[in-house]
């Protein structure tokens, strides 16, 4: 414990953390109490544990603004949820537009599918500082567009996309449209049905300050997709098909009931909260933290500019040292946890510009204080004072 309370954390991006202590206590209650499988008996623990399940769809129903709970599917990650959506739904000879922000959980299932099923995939370009046109999405389309996948914030420029345009768009054209909200669920509102949400993918480990192993996809009612995975779910069970109700359509195999469970008390602190605040408070220490990055001799921000809307994100590269390494140093020599490298958005990174070297990224969280920034501020300023230009 000594160690983890000198550990700044700057890495929410990847994964929250401290976690609020009543997503812990709930993780255990449910392994305590509430551990039989969900869905799967009419015996007591059977039915508290499907409670659970249902009580954490209710609390992010309540957040999304989606009118039926049993619209979200659960996903093991932000990931598996994508994969549920584009695999689901792409037939051979689509047409997919999407961006060069997207993360590779958009662009694999994607190029897997090109190759496969030779569907057509336009990327988008977003300018060096992230920013999409929503004009350039709507140029893109055909008549056999199928569907738009947008990435909510970036999880490399922490730059947010124009959601809600986009949704106007793909209205117009009865084209489907698909929201990664890894960076933004829990820290950017987002209402299913004002935006235009056909599908939403999310994580329960990063803004939603859930476990791991957590997360979802809201389906449209009036949207039917292809299952990513068969088996059993305790209903139908007198059929080789698949059910046909959800969520068990989307559900095969016994889910993460105490993951699911700390996920629900993450969402009910969310909403305590109000992801209003929590973007405020996210953006102001984003402010500090790049005013005083600007300042030292060397640095490179990327994405958008002091005073521009973003997410919690500052990415950066340090023209005399390496990523990797700087990263090395702030853990060891700090203490401060951050992430270098390409971030699993190569894409990205070309539009950013720093496809040859990679980037730091800092990432705030809901704990994050203005001491922590500092910190950060005062050992850049030391590291950059002795590797110099």
């Amino acid at each position: 414990m000594e160690n983890e309370r000198k550990l700044i954390y700057l890495d929410h991006a990847a994964t929250s953390w401290p976690k609020p202590p009543q997503v812990l206590d709930a993780v255990m209650n449910a392994m305590r109490q509430d551990s039989a499988n969900p869905g799967r008996g009419s015996h007591a623990m059977a039915v508290r544990a499907s409670r659970v399940l249902f009580d954490t769809r209710k609390q992010l129903a309540k957040l999304f603004h989606i009118k039926n709970p049993n619209d979200i599917a659960f996903a093991s990650n932000t990931t598996m949820a994508l994969n549920m959506a584009i695999m689901g739904w792409v037939k051979q000879g689509d047409h997919i537009i999407t961006t060069s922000l997207e993360h590779n959980s958009v662009r694999r299932p994607l190029y897997m599918l090109e190759k496969q099923l030779k569907i057509e995939v336009d990327y988008i370009k977003g300018d060096e500082r992230g920013v999409i046109n929503p004009l350039d999405i709507e140029r893109a389309i055909k008549g056999n567009t199928s569907m738009i996948i947008v990435n909510h914030s970036s999880n490399l420029l922490g730059s947010i996309a124009p959601v809600s345009a986009i949704g106007e768009i793909a209205r117009k054209h009865q084209v489907k449209l698909l929201v990664d909200a890894a960076q933004s669920a829990g820290i950017i509102p987002i209402d299913v049905a004002s935006m235009g949400i056909d599908l939403l993918a999310f994580p329960g480990h990063k803004g939603l300050l859930g476990p791991q192993g957590t997360g979802g996809l809201y389906i449209a009612p009036d949207l039917e997709l292809m299952p990513l995975l068969y088996g059993g779910t305790g209903s139908q069970s007198e059929t080789p098909l698949q059910p046909s109700v959800r969520p068990d359509r989307y559900e095969a195999g016994t889910q993460n009931t105490p993951g699911l469970a700390g996920l629900q008390e993450g969402v009910k602190y969310v909403l305590n909260e109000t992801v209003e605040k929590i973007h405020a408070k996210e953006w102001t220490l984003t402010q500090r933290m790049m005013e005083g990055l600007i300042r030292l001799s060397g640095i490179q921000l990327i994405g958008p500019s002091l005073g521009e809307e973003k997410t919690g994100i500052v990415s950066f590269v340090a023209n005399a040292i390496d990523p990797s390494e700087l990263s090395f140093i702030l853990d060891q020599h700090y203490g401060i946890a951050v992430r270098a490298g390409y971030h699993c958005t190569p894409l990205a990174h070309e539009s950013a510009g720093t496809s040859l070297t990679g980037a730091i990224r800092v990432s705030v969280g809901i704990y994050t204080t203005e001491d922590d920034v500092d910190a950060l501020l005062a050992a850049m300023k030391e590291i950059v004072s002795h590797y110099g230009e």
